[in-house]
């Protein structure tokens, strides 16, 4: 079964909350929500593999530890996931981004994938699938599945915050994915909405209503 990783780390807490009060303008806003998502990667990537190399030191040789060549790719889901994208990139340059692309059909309200471009080598590499909104889960499933169906085998899901609901249907759909979160918050509301949640990510990313 999947784990659920609620981050209490102070920095990000705090954080968080100016992220989530309304009055913080676009600019501000954007450079807080790449700054958590840089300290949530600190803490994602807590298990990854370690090799041994022999390195000279000003003062003598030694066995120091680098990673161990794992492969790794960032998935945001667009368009708010691109927010959350070079906070990621600050600790590992190295990776390669892929985007997915969903709009919610107005008529069934079930995600529809519109767009996809990951990188050539997808099973070989682990993957890091951003969105800063874990709200009905609808758009994280069938992100997954998106990647799954072309070959991917090991992802995490990253959010700022997510609600209960959402936790629990990617928890159902895809029990090996582990989900990483700054904030498990009270419910969702009757539009669908994060209760209390920070409003609508992308909006307030990019200044747009």
């Amino acid at each position: 079964m999947a784990k659920v990783y609620v981050f209490d780390h102070p920095l990000i807490q705090h954080k968080l909350t100016y992220i989530r009060e309304k009055s913080t303008g676009t600019k501000e806003f954007r450079e807080l929500v790449d700054e958590v998502a840089t300290l949530m990667a600190f803490e994602a990537t807590r298990d990854l593999p370690l090799q041994d190399v022999e390195i000279d030191t000003p003062v003598s040789r030694t066995t120091s530890k680098v990673l161990a060549g794992k492969k790794l790719g960032i998935i945001p889901i667009l368009r708010a996931g691109i927010g959350m994208v070079d906070g990621i990139l600050k600790l590992i340059p190295a990776a390669k981004v892929g985007h997915i692309g969903l709009y919610r059909d107005p008529e069934t309200l079930m995600p529809v994938e519109y767009y996809v471009k990951l990188p050539s080598d997808v099973e070989e590499r682990d993957f890091i699938v951003v969105d800063p909104m874990l709200a009905t889960g609808g758009s994280a499933v069938e992100a997954i599945n998106s990647l799954k169906k072309r070959g991917a085998k090991n992802m995490k899901l990253m959010c700022l915050i997510a609600a209960p609901e959402g936790v629990k249907a990617v928890e159902e759909a895809h029990p090996d994915v582990d989900i990483y979160i700054a904030a498990l918050d009270e419910r969702l509301n009757e539009k669908g909405y994060i209760v209390p949640g920070l409003g609508d990510a992308g909006d307030r990313l990019f200044g747009t209503k």
